[in-house]
């Protein structure tokens, strides 16, 4: 299981800062890179290690002073290895016992490790409390534990293996999980998997500065979830990026599929700008409308800065849905001076306060989704699809602005979420699985404006950070800048898929709750600013920097659904089977 190199050996280090190793002479410093994966064999521990930091160090300060020619290769090369040498430092994430290290070494001889169906039958890539495990033909159940030790002195390091890989990220076609391969490790040709039971149950980020693809990451994440059916999403697509097809970056004109043309039949596209819908060639989209009723209070809180609305507009806002109930903002674009005169001096308004408001609110006039009255409620419609297993992406067209985006998303989902907490009491009472709520994730852009700490009191999307799984809705937040998101909001973050940052408030608040972050901060600030992320948290049982999965023809074809009229007899019947598996039966 070992590769037959051992690359260093442990020369000191302690738990809390993690491990020092010194390279052995044939090892090339430059073939160590921030954030490989590498493993440490103990006496009796086996030790799964990120790589932190890459330093070079002399035997004598002599050298330093009289360092050899550039000209000088004999000397260089007498030196190498023994006056100097190469240093790496290690953060050991999970250990495995000798004796479930044998075990699984006989696992993956019999054939469990590999990458076929028939390997993955024994094999078990993730229990419930968050460790990677194995079961063995013995039924000798193998974890991989959190490190509460270190290696002993010389403990040799080698390269992570294709076997260490399975043994701690599990492998896609497992079909007791549903493992989806987000990437590959930056030095190697094997899936790294994310476990998207443990993903979706928990509120999830997607963040990176801007042109770092965290567009194309969102839509590969959102593939796996529909594909493995883990659950049912609804998007808010502030960009038009994910309905129907999005434009790549660069010279000359291409564009990739969205997940409308990924999954035709388990896709709906609503539309809150039908012309402009209708100008990039959508033909089945369906229109999307909210009414003033639908407006509360709290929407108008969230786009108070937007609207420039003071405190005392929100406080007399408050006293005319009092007033007038649900239709009050229609009632209050209707009222002349006089009007609102007499309103103030019988309810104790501010006259100068309600005029102002009602001035702001006829921007809300200009938004091409806003009207008077609605023929039928259009997110009923939305819960309707989302509660029939379809996903729903939800696009803005050419009303992306903010006003328009926070005011939509923050009316949509609180109704939303008001229907799932009907739902979550109603099966917590019944204890019948019929009644239970589809695990439903909504995925937002511009995450901060909506968690940031003044509005996320005000906002839907904060309670839902808050509050978990308690009623079966998480968050898919996407954002370029973290360090605008609440730290509470932050802390309750399950897993974070980072590509390149380059602020150090966006880094730290990356970090945010996460034991050890401090030695990660340097393998996030050195990724590539393309295709290339760091994912740590709740769907992974050890942080680790992937090469993102190309999103692209091969994709798509491994992603899209099978053709079953092609499939052979013995094919269909693996196909079926492997349909059960990834239902739950």
């Amino acid at each position: 299981m070992l590769s037959a190199r051992p690359l260093g050996s442990v020369i000191q280090g302690a738990l809390s800062r993690g491990l020092e190793v010194r390279l052995h002479p044939d090892i090339s410093v430059e073939d160590m890179r921030v954030g490989k994966f590498l493993v440490v064999q103990g006496n009796q521990v086996r030790f799964f290690c990120l790589l932190t930091d890459v330093t070079l160090g002399t035997a004598s300060p002599r050298i330093f002073a009289n360092p050899p020619l550039p000209g000088d290769t004999f000397l260089q090369e007498v030196l190498a290895g023994s006056g100097t040498f190469g240093t790496i430092e290690l953060s050991p994430m999970l250990m495995l016992s000798a004796d479930a290290n044998t075990a699984l070494a006989q696992q993956l001889a019999e054939g469990n490790g590999s990458s076929g169906s028939n390997g993955a039958k024994n094999g078990k890539a993730n229990n419930g409390s968050g460790l990677a495990s194995f079961e063995a033909n013995t039924s000798t159940e193998l974890q991989l534990l959190p490190v509460k030790t270190i290696p002993s002195h010389f403990s040799q390091v080698y390269d992570a293996s294709e076997s260490d890989f399975r043994a701690v990220f599990g492998w896609e076609d497992d079909p007791t999980r549903k493992n989806f391969a987000i990437g590959k490790p930056l030095d190697m040709d094997v899936p790294v998997c994310l476990d998207l039971d443990r993903f979706v149950e928990r509120s999830n980020g997607v963040f990176g500065k801007s042109g770092t693809g965290k567009s194309f990451l969102t839509r590969l994440l959102l593939s796996g979830v529909i594909r493995k059916q883990a659950a049912v999403n609804l998007i808010f697509d502030m960009h038009s990026e994910y309905g129907w097809e999005a434009q790549c970056e660069g010279k000359g004109i291409s564009t990739v599929k969205g997940l409308r043309q990924l999954f035709p039949g388990q896709v709906e596209i609503y539309t809150l700008d039908p012309e402009s819908t209708k100008r990039r060639g959508i033909r089945d989209a369906q229109e999307l409308y909210l009414s003033y009723e639908q407006i509360d209070v709290e929407d108008l809180s969230l786009v108070q800065r937007e609207l420039n609305l003071s405190e005392a507009s929100i406080e007399n806002a408050i006293i005319l849905r009092n007033e007038f109930g649900a239709a009050w903002i229609r009632q209050l674009l209707t009222m002349s001076n006089d009007e609102i005169q007499l309103f103030c001096e019988e309810r104790r308004g501010n006259k100068s306060s309600i005029m102002a408001l009602q001035r702001k609110l006829f921007r809300l006039d200009e938004l091409k989704y806003i009207r008077n009255s609605c023929p039928f409620n259009y997110v009923k419609k939305i819960i309707e699809s989302l509660a029939a297993g379809k996903h729903v992406v939800i696009e803005f067209g050419s009303q992306s602005d903010m006003l328009s985006y926070m005011l939509a998303t923050n009316v949509i989902t609180r109704r939303i979420h008001g229907h799932y907490v009907k739902e979550a009491d109603k099966f917590l009472q019944s204890k019948n699985l019929a009644d239970k709520p589809r695990q439903l994730v909504i995925t937002i852009e511009e995450a901060h404006r909506f968690l940031d700490p003044i509005s996320v009191r005000s906002t839907i999307f904060g309670t839902i950070a808050r509050e978990m799984r308690k009623y079966f809705v998480t968050l898919l937040v996407v954002d370029q800048r973290p360090s605008g998101i609440d730290n509470e909001v932050m802390s309750q973050i399950g897993t974070r898929i980072t590509a390149l940052l380059n602020d150090d408030k966006d880094i730290e608040a990356i970090f945010t709750g996460v034991s050890g972050g401090q030695s990660l901060r340097s393998v996030l600030s050195k990724l590539d600013s393309k295709q290339q992320a760091l994912v740590l948290g709740h769907a992974v049982p050890m942080p680790v920097v992937v090469k993102t999965r190309p999103y692209d023809a091969k994709f798509y074809e491994e992603i899209g659904d099978v053709d079953v009229a092609a499939l052979p007899t013995e094919e269909l019947l693996d196909a079926a089977a492997a349909a059960k598996a990834d239902l739950g039966f």
